[in-house]
């Protein structure tokens, strides 16, 4: 083994909140590799993928084969004795225990209602494989952790933890023009971020849509889910659906939100959340899997599974603007603690002793 291949299946794939990490892990590694931080690493990719523009890393097709086919066929070929790092929850057979896996969570196993049974059936058998072919583990949060260790049969200290970052939000100035074309005014509206996947629990946001109408609100929801992976069981009645929107976008709608409501039953870190404190957005969020540990002290925290209790803390932060002026600031703090650099880091540190 000489070096390191990063598998770069994710590539090829639309950019959702697992793709979303492995491009900025990269992007980070690529930034650490040009000071000699980083291990000398190939990217690899499926035939046809628009490759990265990268400093240091060295990125390239191969194979002929496509999606998880190429990823189980073709990129074991393609390692030529080298180590790989998988960053979207999958990773080959073949490469057995010459691996890093990052794996996000235990949602596959824990929230079942999700997803589709093709899809959950193939993570909850990849997962258990890996594990007992001793591929080392990564996920990103001491809950998920717990969850994969309890799942997978492992000692939790054979998986370690790599925290997500926030700062990509600030990388490109606000298109402030997704509010104009969806009616929305700086300060009138509630934001909600998610899919229609069971465990988002959007059905729940109603309640909070008929307070916020009678307040003159408005409740707007961004994001769509993939169909290949979630069963969509619903959103939230009486809102605003804007769909699949840009990160500039996604950044307009959280500066001028008056928070973001974030009612998950089950997350392995909680992205938006985060990415809405590094905007300065106040967030009330549910008190569910990873959220509580990645928020901290700086959102306002409601049982996802009272709608009574959601709008009671959504109430008491419009309510008060003291204590929405708090927030932000501490969730602007809360924010800067996590970086994609200090993600990237904590990957390295997993790595064989040799790739360090």
């Amino acid at each position: 083994m000489s070096g390191l291949v990063l598998n770069g299946r994710f590539l090829s794939q639309a950019v959702t909140g697992v793709q979303r990490v492995a491009h900025e892990v990269m992007r980070a590694a690529d930034a650490l590799a040009a000071e000699g931080a980083w291990p000398v690493a190939r990217v690899l990719a499926p035939p046809g993928t628009a490759l990265p523009a990268c400093t240091s890393l060295r990125a390239a097709t191969t194979g002929r084969l496509s999606g998880q086919a190429w990823e189980q066929i073709d990129l074991p070929r393609a390692l030529g004795g080298d180590w790989l790092l998988s960053l979207g929850n999958t990773a080959p057979l073949a490469a057995l225990g010459r691996q890093t896996v990052v794996i996000h969570d235990a949602g596959a196993f824990d929230t079942p209602e999700s997803y589709g049974f093709a899809f959950r059936t193939w993570y909850r058998t990849l997962h258990r494989a890996l594990a007992r072919m001793g591929a080392r583990i990564v996920t990103v949060s001491s809950f998920s952790r717990g969850r994969l260790a309890a799942r997978l049969g492992l000692d939790p200290a054979r998986i370690a933890v790599m925290p997500e970052g926030a700062e990509h939000i600030l990388r490109e100035p606000a298109d402030s023009s997704v509010l104009s074309r969806n009616g929305l005014t700086t300060a009138r509206y509630v934001l909600a971020v998610g899919t229609g996947a069971a465990h988002k629990n959007l059905a729940a946001l109603g309640a909070a849509s008929s307070m916020l109408t009678a307040r003159g609100l408005v409740l707007a929801v961004a994001g769509r889910a993939d169909p290949a992976v979630f069963r969509a069981v619903g959103g939230a009645t009486g809102a605003v659906a804007l769909g699949r929107v840009s990160d500039a976008e996604l950044r307009a709608l959280y500066e001028n939100a008056a928070a973001l409501l974030f009612p998950s039953r089950y997350e392995g870190f909680g992205l938006p959340p985060i990415e809405a404190m590094a905007c300065g957005c106040p967030v009330v969020a549910g008190r569910a899997g990873a959220v509580p540990e990645t928020v901290g002290d700086a959102a306002l925290l409601f049982d996802p599974d009272s709608p009574a209790s959601l709008v009671e803390s959504l109430t008491r932060l419009l309510d008060d603007p003291g204590l929405a002026a708090d927030l932000r600031a501490r969730g602007q703090a809360r924010a800067a603690r996590y970086t994609w650099r200090a993600a990237a880091e904590a990957l390295r540190d997993t790595m064989p002793a040799n790739l360090r």
